[in-house]
């Protein structure tokens, strides 16, 4: 009986155990989902639905890739608030950071009469001291404000193009802000006249590089006219200006229909400018061209606020009264008014004192007349010597003072100083009047000297000019106009057509002449930027006809240096069949589009005003976003 009680107390024993290891089995089963559970409604209430997680008896291990540590550590702490830290296993992986974006590289360079800065962001790579020292020796060696930053990053593609472009540019600017960033210069400049504006943007244009895109902003801005001058003659011949000022268009009309309205029958134009000295200025130019014009002849002078009135020989003193008298009266404030009426001519009065000079075209200067005494002979020829050059001057005057009015040397002086504006011409002075002729290769001569005889001769003073503009002749080596050669080429290439053997890069044995016509003009034209384009048509696939056309681009421009052209400033551009010209669905339409074609590279506008770099950048992740530069594919034609 001992035996089965023993195994009745094993049997329950055993099945005791066995119920305890179920509990407990069950109670940390119960443990971990409710531990895993709250976990992970923690973690996607912080949004990490990222993490995994799983519960090993009482631990709770976190899994998953955060996408930076600050992340990583928000879900340990979130896990936190559920079970005690101690539980929570991190086995979680921190993403790679990415490499960083290369920052955008720009500078910006302003020159004026204070000097050269520079701002902006470059490459720490750049030879900053080299730069720097290039920048100075345009001022002669004076100092440049250095305001840049470095980042070390490696140069973007253009960036040393765009930057050796921008100094050799600021050379012919003394006024210029120049905005220099990877592949794109922009300049704004300050030009001194119309013709020097013109002559900046085709040099600037010539001179930079194919694969650099540019943009011009060169401005001529109204010139300060001093002193501000108008002169109005009226002779047999009719009206005629020698010197007309306007501050505005609306004065200029009003001047310019005065001057019609007293017989002026040639187009004239004002100087529009700054300066005037009344805002009243048009008023009192049309009231004395009226008055003028009353009088039938002679000549008005307006230098700044003094008027000066000269009547004809022979007019009529009542006329001349009244005429001053109601000019006087209807001027407004601040001009002043002197009137000369000259007197009536005598016979057998023996003529008055003279001093001649003549120049000219080769610049010789002969010189005769009355002078006062030694003295004034010294002073005229040493200042014509001055003015024409010591080996240019040839002087016989003579000594007598006898008849010579008060201010005589300043007369002559004046004089002398007026004929060196011209390029030949003769000089006459006398007591009552001064009289200039000759040619000028200067559009604006004219005016000038007859600011400058207004403003040293005084009021009430005469004179009279005949000086005829021509131009000046163009110089033996000028190269022709860009637009020109482009013209030429495609006057070639609307004769004969470049063609290539079929399917190839090889240009057709009777094409040759034609390519031979188009190097002889591209060296005629000298340095220009030019896009060498191919195209072809829509047969075959697309990829490969971009292919082929930028190898016949890539063919013609190798043509052309082999035949001596230089091409530095070239560029080949395959456009495949994307800019048709004719239909591709007809033979002849394919043949159209299978061409070669020749485009002058034009600078951009630059349309901003703002000056920062900010503004730059933002310029040219636009300018990136919407066109893809010349410079960023070698072309091609077909």
């Amino acid at each position: 009986m001992r035996l089965p009680y023993f195994l009745a107390v094993a049997l329950i024993f055993l099945v005791s155990a066995g119920l305890c290891l179920l509990a407990a089995s069950f109670a940390v089963t119960k443990v971990e989902e409710t531990s895993e559970f709250a976990v992970r409604r923690a973690l996607d209430l912080k949004g990490h639905d990222w993490a995994e997680v799983h519960s090993d008896g009482l631990r709770v291990v976190l899994t998953g890739t955060a996408t930076d540590e600050a992340t990583r550590f928000n879900a340990l702490t979130a896990a936190g608030t559920e079970v005690d830290t101690s539980r929570v296993i991190d086995e979680m992986e921190v993403a790679p950071t990415t490499e960083l974006a290369a920052p955008r590289f720009s500078a910006e360079i302003l020159r004026n009469d204070s000097g050269i800065s520079v701002i902006g962001l470059i490459p720490a790579s750049e030879n900053r001291e080299a730069l720097m020292e290039r920048l100075s020796d345009l001022d002669g060696g004076a100092p440049v404000s250095d305001l840049m930053e470095t980042a070390d990053y490696p140069k973007p593609k253009g960036w040393d193009a765009a930057i050796a472009y921008a100094v050799d540019a600021l050379k012919r600017l003394p006024r210029a802000k120049i905005s220099a960033s990877p592949g794109l210069v922009k300049i704004t400049a300050i030009a001194d006249s119309q013709q020097e504006k013109e002559k900046l943007e085709q040099d600037l244009t010539r001179t930079a590089p194919p694969s650099l895109r540019i943009g011009l902003s060169i401005s001529a801005p109204r010139p300060v006219i001093t002193p501000f001058t108008l002169r109005f003659l009226i002779d047999a011949d009719g009206g005629q200006f020698d010197a007309c000022s306007a501050q505005d268009e609306k004065a200029r009309d009003a001047i310019v229909a005065a001057a019609q309205e007293a017989g002026m029958t040639d187009p004239y134009s004002c100087t529009i400018g700054l300066g005037v000295p009344s805002p009243r200025w048009s008023e009192a130019a049309v009231l004395s061209i009226n008055a003028l014009s009353e009088l039938g002849g002679g000549s008005v002078t307006m230098s700044d606020a003094d008027i000066t009135l000269a009547a004809a020989q022979g007019t009529d003193g009542g006329a001349f009264d009244r005429v001053v008298g109601e000019l006087e009266n209807a001027l407004p404030p601040v001009f002043a008014l002197h009137a000369v009426l000259p007197p009536p001519e005598t016979e057998g009065s023996e003529g008055p004192p003279e001093f001649s000079a003549t120049r000219s075209p080769e610049g010789l200067v002969q010189i005769r007349g009355r002078l006062g005494d030694d003295t004034q002979r010294d002073m005229v020829d040493s200042y014509a010597r001055a003015a024409f050059g010591s080996e240019q001057v040839h002087t016989a005057t003579r000594i007598a003072p006898e008849g010579l009015p008060m201010g005589w040397p300043v007369r002559v002086l004046t004089g002398l100083e007026a004929l060196a504006q011209l390029h030949n011409g003769a000089l006459t002075v006398t007591p009552d009047d001064l009289v200039l002729n000759g040619i000028s290769h200067d559009p604006e001569t004219k005016a000038q000297i007859a600011g400058l005889l207004s403003e040293k001769l005084g009021d009430a003073q005469e004179f009279t000019l005949s000086i005829t503009y021509q131009e000046p002749p163009e110089p033996a080596d000028k190269l022709p106009d860009p637009e020109v050669c482009e013209e030429r080429i495609a006057e070639v290439q609307a004769g004969t057509k470049i063609a290539f053997e079929p399917g190839s890069a090889t240009v057709a044995a009777d094409s040759r002449d034609t390519v031979n016509q188009i190097a002889d003009i591209l060296r005629e034209c000298g340095p220009i930027r030019l896009e060498i384009q191919g195209h072809t048509d829509s047969q075959g696939r697309e990829e490969m006809n971009q292919q082929l056309s930028q190898a016949r681009a890539q063919s013609i421009l190798n043509e052309l240096r082999g035949r001596r052209v230089p091409t530095a400033s070239f560029t080949a551009v395959g456009y495949g069949e994307s800019q048709p010209i004719a239909d591709n669905d007809t033979e002849e339409g394919r043949e159209e589009n299978r061409r070669i074609e020749f485009r002058l590279i034009r600078p951009e506008p630059v349309a901003n005003t703002e000056t920062g770099l900010d503004a730059i950048e933002a310029e040219t992740i636009e300018a990136e976003q919407t066109d893809t530069p010349a410079s960023d594919a070698d072309a091609g034609d077909q």
